[in-house]
């Protein structure tokens, strides 16, 4: 799909279009495209569309108040976020379905009603992170019949939904019921819930890597709707997406209490199923744009959508705040962006340290029709260049002819947006959300995790079944100073298919990881059978003492939750064990190498250089008594930096 679509498709036309479709075609809460820069591995960028008309499965119901919110507590669920907004063009959170659980990871969507995960009986289902949903292995599980208002298939006599999106992806499949679990970090036990599993899918959605959706927007089929319907929590959800350094991040559904200093901005439900915010002006360095607050102010107003990657401005909009950036930046170079096939308007110059950039880049005001100022650090409207050290990138763009003003995750990096739906406004908070939990003084120590045989022959068991974790190795609270990370790996493929392609691999395991290279090690790889098992150490960044206890845990979750994407050649993987080691245990040599190597070094060069005038004195006083003539040339020795 062309890049230029995600500026030009029209809202409008879209909705009109799919709604001349009829009843069987339901149109996207979405649209799906392409992320912008990273071809290789595409990812989604998810811009709103209405949902069509005349189907009960995408209806929207008016808002709903939740009877004594104020005098009852609600559990909520904290669920942790993953993947990498402009890497993978989406963020995922974890889900399971049914009894015993099975895991899926689904891309948090503000803008879809819809939760969908691929169905063992899809006919047409690309290869995800998960195998696909067995409905015959959960004892829960029930379809939902066509007793109900819904789109029928009339052989099987199911409910079923379809969702077709701008670029022509589509996912439809029939609908089932069955048990929801949040993850151990839930207060909310696991629910039933009504859900979508695909039979069919087809473009972007074929090729993600993520396996589905989670609807978190206003409508029947949403799971907050579901959530709220039950009473089991109150009308709110908040997201928490990790910054320009840091992916991951946190989500939770149900209501917490908003920091003191939480900007606010009113949330109409009745202009617009979409959740949006009535932005008024935006100033940058304290300068306000020359405009007229009503270009804001489109058919749904400012819309706000988490699956969205960018920000898009009607065209006056975006043509006034580029200006007063370029006009801000004049003291640096503006050069090409990554992709020559688009006009980027980039700069070069500013340096590394994501905790420098406001030295170089101004701030960004959004002012909302409360007076209520909420600002943009450079992370919220820059992207990195990914060619260029040092250069940034405007994430902000034209939205083609379309009057919406549409906000996407970049907006809200290091950002806590709680969607206040019981009271019709959304907040905002600075934050780090790498610590969110720490910030907000709330603990985030899960309940003891019952083994995996306890869940296999328990056919009670409703609590996923989870990855190894921090309690199960007696790994204690706080911050940890840990000196390495020892894992073990189990590939299905045998150690002399493995051992030529040991230093492609320890790369590979290094990119995945976030690390460098030079932080892998291999200690040893032994047959199992027609597999290997290989142990590995992860270390400390050169010139670092320690790895910290987030990072840690951040590596040991992409492995042990699949998330590590390695070419066919080797395999599939599985995490086996691991453990980590405090810088107390190493021995003082492993300690303290960097200094013993410097001594080292500097003793040898300490020993050439007297070596040397040795040598060069000897020879002049040679010379005095010799008048042999050189006829040799012999070429200078240089030392070579180790």
């Amino acid at each position: 799909m062309a890049r230029a679509s995600i500026h030009l498709i029209s809202t409008l036309s879209l909705i009109l279009h799919l709604a001349q479709l009829g009843p069987c075609v339901v149109a996207s809460d979405a649209a799906l495209l392409r992320n912008r820069h990273h071809a290789s591995r595409p990812a989604m960028v998810l811009p709103l569309y209405l949902s069509a008309p005349n189907s009960s499965t995408s209806a929207l119901d008016p808002r709903r108040q939740l009877q004594g919110s104020e005098s009852k507590r609600h559990p909520n669920a904290r669920m942790r976020l993953h993947d990498d907004l402009l890497l993978n063009g989406y963020y995922t959170t974890r889900l399971w379905i049914g009894t015993p659980p099975q895991m899926f990871a689904l891309i948090v969507d503000t803008g879809s009603t819809v939760t969908y995960v691929p169905c063992s009986t899809c006919e047409q289902c690309g290869s995800h992170q998960d195998p696909k949903f067995q409905p015959d292995l959960s004892s829960t599980y029930q379809p939902v019949k066509c007793t109900i208002d819904c789109n029928c298939d009339n052989d099987r006599m199911q409910c079923v939904y379809e969702r077709q999106y701008a670029e022509m992806s589509t996912s439809s499949g029939v609908l089932g019921e069955d048990v929801v679990s949040f993850g151990n970090q839930s207060e909310l036990t696991p629910q039933r819930a009504v859900f979508g599993c695909e039979n069919v899918e087809t473009g972007d959605l074929y090729s993600q890597h993520a396996d589905g959706i989670m609807g978190l927007g206003r409508g029947d089929l949403s799971i907050m709707d579901q959530l709220v319907e039950k009473n089991v929590i109150s009308d709110s959800f908040s997201l928490c997406y990790g910054g320009m350094d840091v992916g991951g991040g946190a989500m939770v559904l149900g209501g917490i209490s908003p920091p003191s200093d939480m900007v606010f901005a009113h949330s109409d439900p009745v202009r617009s199923p979409y959740y949006n915010i009535n932005l008024k002006e935006i100033r940058v360095a304290g300068k306000r744009l020359p405009l007229n607050p009503k270009v804001f102010d489109g058919k749904h107003g400012t819309v706000l959508d988490s699956g969205t990657t960018y920000a898009y401005l009607p065209e006056a909009a975006f043509v006034a705040f580029k200006d007063a950036i370029v006009k801000e930046l004049q003291s640096f170079k503006q050069i090409g962006g990554p992709d020559s096939n688009y006009n980027d308007i980039c700069f070069s110059g500013a340096g590394i340290d994501v905790s420098q950039l406001l030295e170089s880049f101004p701030v960004v005001d959004m002012v909302f029709g409360n007076g209520h100022k909420y600002s943009l650090s450079p992370e919220n409207y820059m992207f990195r260049h990914s060619k260029v050290r040092g250069a940034y990138c405007l994430g902000i763009f034209q939205n083609g002819k379309d009057p919406t003003t549409l906000l996407g995750g970049i907006i809200v990096r290091n950002t806590l947006v709680m969607y206040d739906r019981e009271r019709s406004k959304i907040g905002f908070w600075k934050t780090n959300c790498a610590e969110l939990w720490e910030r907000l003084h709330i603990s985030d120590a899960p309940p003891p995790i019952p083994t995996n045989s306890e869940v296999r022959n328990s056919t009670k068991a409703l609590e996923p079944a989870v990855a190894p974790s921090a309690s199960q190795h007696n790994v204690p609270p706080g911050e940890l100073q840990i000196a390495e990370i020892i894992i073990v790996i189990s590939f299905n493929i045998s150690s002399a298919e493995m051992k030529p392609h040991i230093t492609e691999l320890t790369g590979l395991i290094a990119h995945e990881l976030g690390v460098n290279t030079s932080q892998v090690h291999l200690l040893n790889f032994t047959s199992h059978g027609n597999d290997s098992l290989s142990r590995w150490a992860i270390t400390s960044r050169p010139y670092a003492d320690y790895i910290s206890n987030t990072t840690a845990m951040g590596i040991i979750a992409r492995l042990a939750e699949h998330r590590m994407q390695l070419p066919g050649t080797f395999g599939s993987y599985k995490l086996i064990d691991w453990n980590v080691e405090p810088p107390s245990k190493r021995n003082w040599w492993q300690q303290y190498y960097l200094v013993v190597s410097l001594g080292v070094l500097l003793t040898l060069l300490l020993g050439l250089s007297i070596l040397g005038i040795f040598l060069i004195w000897k020879k002049r006083q040679q010379s005095l008594h010799s008048y042999k003539p050189v006829d040799v040339v012999v070429p200078e020795q240089e030392l070579q930096p180790l």
